[in-house]
């Protein structure tokens, strides 16, 4: 399980990596924070579900039909209540967007973390 939590985050944060610059290339580029959000999600969904489903969870054996979609709810379950927290603390507090946004990502990945362990990769 120690392993697992620490793969876990080696890919969490390769994806919050990939997320975040994709989120600060895009606002310079017109877009507003919100929709960079959205963009950056589904780029850095590709870099979280294949670190996790090979090295994380070891799931390689596993069918995508059964992987795939199952990680996908577990992922925009998880973006909803990222979207939602990036959205307040853009609207209600002073913080920059970037840094709001580091917070948004670090503070989902405890649930990430347990409904993927618990049912994505099952």
């Amino acid at each position: 399980m120690k392993e697992q939590i620490g793969r876990f985050g080696a890919v969490g944060i390769a994806a919050m990596c990939v997320h975040w610059l994709v989120v600060v290339a895009a606002v310079p580029l017109g877009l507003v924070p919100l929709v960079a959000n959205v963009l950056a999600f589904l780029i850095a969904f590709q870099v979280s579900y294949w670190g996790h489903r090979h090295w994380t969870f070891s799931a390689a054996d596993q069918k995508h039909r059964k992987t795939a979609p199952r990680f996908f709810a577990v992922a925009v379950g998880s973006f909803v209540v990222n979207e939602i927290a990036y959205a307040l603390l853009l609207k209600y507090t002073a913080l920059d967007y970037r840094v709001a946004l580091v917070l948004v990502l670090g503070g989902v990945a405890g649930m990430t973390f347990f409904l993927s362990r618990q049912w994505a990769f099952r």
